[in-house]
């Protein structure tokens, strides 16, 4: 499945995973080579411990590989702001509680609550999706179903 991200968030990745395979993928080799050295195979935890260690590295060098390959750079200045769209920031009212919220609807890799940027793929930003501004979003939750008012769309 494609991920969206921007492309600060796409380069940061890339970094990520050339550490990985050029200072981590090298150190783990190592630890495994020192453990190696320290006798029977069969009884060396330290040796067990860093071949668990580089199997998680590898498992997650592959996963990032995968997120990179499948990634789509969305850039910020093509994007339409008539609806609310990967990137939009809505701000939007709980029609229950009155409350104002604003949100910034982003691929998973970036979702980030506490910073104000909730997954696409989420209930809420999957039912804001394509929603313009004045029209209701309703929105399935373990809880019921919530209405949220679109009041506004920006980048």
């Amino acid at each position: 499945m494609s991920e969206y991200v921007t492309k600060e968030t796409f380069d940061k990745m890339r970094e990520e995973l050339q550490h990985m395979k050029g200072v981590e993928r090298p150190a783990a080799s190592r630890a495994i080579g020192e453990a190696r050295e320290k006798g029977d195979l069969k009884e060396n935890a330290e040796y067990d411990s860093a071949k668990d260690a580089q199997g998680m590295l590898e498992a997650r060098i592959k996963q990032l590989e995968g997120v990179i390959a499948n990634a789509k750079i969305v850039d910020p200045t093509t994007i339409d702001i008539s609806k609310v769209t990967i990137l939009t920031k809505a701000t939007i009212t709980n029609l229950a509680t009155k409350k104002v919220l604003t949100y910034q609807i982003v691929g998973q890799k970036e979702a980030d609550l506490k910073a104000g940027k909730i997954s696409a793929s989420s209930p809420i930003g999957a039912g804001l999706l394509g929603k313009a501004v004045g029209e209701i979003a309703e929105v399935q939750t373990p809880t019921g179903i919530m209405k949220f008012e679109v009041m506004s769309i920006s980048i």
